[in-house]
């Protein structure tokens, strides 16, 4: 992990979820100054404990130092205050829950509270990136830039282009991400962008096989890693990304393409209801102590 940057950047990230502190400790990870974002304190500082316990770990794995996990942890700053937390930035991150009126309040709000000649970056893995770039008056410096989980050691950030966002916004954000020792693929604006337009279709249709009986969870799981050489299994990789999340896109998928094959298996929504997310609420498909 490199812990120096060419060009050291004010970034401001807007939501300290599991999105948001990897995406705050990534950017700190290169030397750039970072504001964390939180409306409330409690979520604040369940992120900046997060960033800790990442941090500790890079450092038993002897990664980092401990000195360099302290000078990470020493430019990130946590706050509650919007206005405060955008002054002088160069580039806002948000990175709230993915729905569509609740990311557009906040590009609202930091829109009217940013600097004019700040970009306005969207971390959504499935909205349309024009219609947040709508509620703003700088339509052209709004884009979108999907990291993956976990941010720190994923080595992929997918921008998106909006139908507004000019070439200056678009160069300047692939130079930043690849400033962070990331690969970036670019994607024009159709709802789940690339990666969740192909990923979406397979948990689902994982889940209609189990939902059926095709399979056991734990066949279906084997049979994707060994046979097609994924990583984990389609259903453990709906666990950590919240079974909720995969909804909410497919939810965007399906109505935004009017596409049948979008459509969530009812055993989705019902583990949804039952609040059985994944590994965020302890059980999903599979229980976590």
């Amino acid at each position: 992990m490199t812990t120096t940057a060419q060009k050291t950047l004010n970034i401001a990230v807007i939501g300290a979820g599991t999105m948001g502190n990897g995406i705050a400790q990534t950017f700190a990870s290169f030397g750039h100054k970072v504001a964390l974002v939180e409306v409330e304190a409690a979520p604040l500082q369940r992120g900046m404990q997060n960033i800790r316990g990442s941090l500790d770990r890079f450092v038993k794995k002897a990664t980092l130092t401990e000195q360099q996990a302290g000078e990470i942890l020493g430019r990130i700053t946590p706050s509650t205050d919007l206005a405060a937390a955008l002054t002088g930035a160069d580039l806002v991150i948000e990175a709230v829950f993915e729905n569509e009126g609740v990311k557009k309040e906040v590009f609202r709000k930091v829109d009217a509270a940013a600097p004019a000649g700040a970009i306005l970056a969207s971390n959504t893995s499935s909205i349309p990136i024009t219609r947040l770039a709508a509620v703003t008056g700088r339509p052209d410096k709004v884009i979108g830039m999907h990291f993956m989980n976990p941010v720190p050691l994923m080595k992929l950030v997918e921008v998106i282009r909006g139908e507004r966002t000019s070439e200056e916004t678009l160069r300047t954000t692939v130079a930043v991400a690849e400033g962070l020792g990331k690969t970036v693929g670019v994607s024009r604006d159709y709802p789940g962008f690339i990666a969740n337009r192909i990923l979406m279709p397979m948990i689902n249709e994982a889940a209609f096989a189990l939902y059926e009986g095709v399979a056991t969870r734990e066949d279906i799981d084997t049979i994707m890693k060994l046979g097609m050489n994924h990583p984990m299994g389609p259903l453990t990789l709906a666990d950590f990304i919240g079974i909720d999340v995969i909804v909410e896109i497919l939810d965007v998928l399906h109505a935004g393409f009017g596409d049948p094959k979008f459509r969530a298996c009812p055993l989705l929504r019902k583990m949804v209801e039952a609040g059985k997310l994944g590994r965020k609420s302890g059980e999903g498909f599979y229980a976590y102590a």
